[in-house]
């Protein structure tokens, strides 16, 4: 393998190259000094020449197979997962049969059983598999994780996490689509990042209340969907994911025994690389404004000035990659495993029964 000299770029290659691919991994691949974007798959003349250009001298294939089918390490030391989330465990498979270490884009599996042997996969060849749970470096939830290591709220009573955006026309797409095998619908996609920072923040869950519904004209997949979760510390986590929303909520409330901390607004990283703009070794990256911070306080509204503010922790997206690279070199802990992606697979999939049967469900 090129990449176990730490002087050496490991060499990825990238199947996949639609929203996920060109927005979030291959520019965050490329401003990695631990990276190269060496391959990238695509089936789409358009998106092909899209990563010829934005990426000069990328090799572009138009299957997975043809990026490992020479052998595991003749050209690459890394595979990336970006495409269709109906593609995910079998892409993910057939790299580390080859002998590839894989970074899969969330949900990493349509069920925690399909997660789970995928794990078992990796452990037994001894590969790296790790999920992209970007949202664990956004700016407001490192912000959080502080403030509770500090234990500046007291002990935490409720977690509310919205995930809301006002998109009342259907986009379309695989995304959107109603058919199971698509794992479709905001509950697996937005729901995939609530739910592991719910996990993250809180830990294990012991039951589940969803409601999910298809509020748009034409919409197939659910687009409105509501998830209390019961921690097994006694939290209760409120979560909110909807295209529905004409009036945008906290992305956080959090409510301890001493003080409270309220988040508007979403971090800047996504809208950054939609843009164009890219991380750069010591420049500023993921920087919120001073409005956008979150206040902190106790017996008043942030919005009638009460509490105060606390500055953003920068947003922090090329971190994954890094972690990613020290362990597949074996210097570094995996940042985001395949038990931890399964964790949260119970609770989506928990969610589901749930608002189809209209019950609670206990893990």
């Amino acid at each position: 393998m090129t990449g176990t000299d730490p002087r050496t770029p490991l060499r990825v290659g990238l199947v996949g190259y639609g929203l996920a691919g060109s927005v979030f991994h291959a520019p965050l691949i490329a401003a990695s000094e631990d990276l190269v974007l060496a391959a990238v798959t695509t089936g789409n003349p358009e998106r092909a020449a899209e990563a010829r250009a934005a990426h000069p001298g990328v090799r572009v294939a138009a299957r997975p197979e043809e990026l490992w089918e020479r052998g595991a390490s003749a050209d690459l030391d890394l595979i990336v997962v970006a495409s269709p989330n109906k593609t995910h465990v079998a892409v993910a498979t057939a790299a580390l049969e080859a002998g590839l270490p894989v970074v899969v884009d969330k949900p990493l599996a349509g069920t925690a059983a399909e997660a789970r042997a995928l794990a078992a996969l990796a452990e037994e060849r001894g590969l790296l598999l790790s999920v992209f749970q970007n949202r664990r470096w956004d700016a407001d939830f490192r912000t959080l994780r502080r403030l509770l290591d500090e234990d500046a709220l007291g002990e935490v009573q409720r977690f509310e996490s919205r995930f809301e955006r006002w998109r009342p026309r259907p986009k379309g797409g695989w995304r959107e689509s109603g058919a199971p095998e698509e794992i479709g619908g905001l509950l697996y996609d937005l729901g995939s990042h609530v739910v592991d920072q719910a996990l993250v923040l809180f830990g294990p869950v012991v039951s589940v209340y969803a409601e999910s519904d298809v509020r748009r004209p034409g919409a197939e997949a659910d687009d409105d969907t509501f998830l209390a979760l019961t921690h097994a510390n006694g939290v209760r986590s409120h979560l909110y994911v909807s295209a529905t929303t004409a009036q945008l909520g906290p992305r956080f409330r959090v409510l301890g025994q001493r003080a409270g901390f309220v988040k508007y607004g979403l971090d800047p990283q996504e809208a950054a690389l939609r843009e164009g703009l890219r991380p750069e070794p010591g420049g500023v990256w993921g920087a919120e404004p001073e409005e956008l911070w979150g206040r902190i306080g106790a017996g008043e509204s942030p919005l009638t000035g009460g509490g105060t503010p606390v500055e953003s922790l920068p947003g922090d997206y090329p971190a994954y990659y890094a972690a990613v690279a020290a362990a597949v070199r074996g210097t570094g802990e995996n940042p985001v495993t395949a038990h931890e992606a399964a964790a949260a697979l119970d609770v989506l999939e928990a969610a589901r029964r749930s608002a189809r049967e209209g019950i609670l469900v206990k893990l």
